[in-house]
């Protein structure tokens, strides 16, 4: 390691807090607990601020793999920072294949991938296609944060019905997009229900989170139940 790393591990360890650490491993069963520091994320984002302002920050972002949990979100809100959106490409291409749990992936959302929506919905069906669980579930989370508003059509609602896999977490973040679009788009996306063409786990799964947000309706709400299978 050089010494600027270890400067930084070090500056992580110092802001540890037992307690977040065992609440923390709770929630990621996929990552072993000695893998934690326990850095509570208001403090890691203001210490990746700061980092951010130093010539350190490119430097770290070279460093790859990371051995903390801590390490890798200080990596993704550090690549929040950067503006330009080809660069901002670049750097999640090289860091998604590292990531190896749900609170990593979804926390990371750099403002700059909104710059060009053209060359991110092309990059976002590359992450559909990957053999990697966490850059999957990043594809159908930037599908959810950016193609569901103005920019939405059906056929993007098509690309994640067809992501096809055996993995909780991929799974999980489908359900999770189609409840969302639910609550947006809901004549749009209501016939990948009522045609039964999700697998049987994530339609039910998209009913239960449809029915517990409260962006539907009651009435929608009603006749989601009568869908369940």
């Amino acid at each position: 390691m050089k010494d600027f790393e270890i400067a930084i591990r070090e500056k992580l360890f110092s802001f540890s807090d037992a307690a977040y650490r065992d609440f923390q491993s709770a929630l990621m069963p996929t990552v072993p607990k000695e893998k934690i520091i326990g850095v509570r994320t208001p403090i890691l984002r203001k210490y990746a601020s700061e980092l951010s302002k130093t010539p350190l920050a490119a430097e770290y972002l070279r460093v790859l793999p990371h051995k903390y949990y801590e390490e890798d979100n200080l990596h993704a809100f550090l690549l929040e920072k950067i503006k330009d959106f080809d660069k901002v490409i670049t750097e999640l291409d090289a860091f998604l294949p590292y990531i190896d749990n749900w609170a990593t992936c979804d926390c990371l959302n750099p403002k700059a991938l909104g710059k060009d929506k053209t060359a991110l919905l092309e990059k976002t069906r590359e992450w559909l296609a990957s053999s990697h669980t966490y850059t999957v579930r990043y594809g159908i989370g930037t599908l959810m944060r950016y193609f569901l508003d103005e920019d939405f059509d059906v056929s993007y609602a098509e690309a994640a019905a067809q992501v096809k896999s055996e993995e909780y977490y991929v799974n999980m973040m489908i359900a999770w997009y189609f409840a969302t679009a639910l609550a947006k788009q809901y004549d749009a996306v209501l016939p990948f229900l009522t045609e039964r063409r999700l697998a049987p786990w994530v339609h039910n799964k998209t009913i239960q989170k449809a029915v517990e947000s409260f962006r539907i309706t009651k009435e929608q709400k009603d006749f989601l139940k009568t869908l369940k299978i």
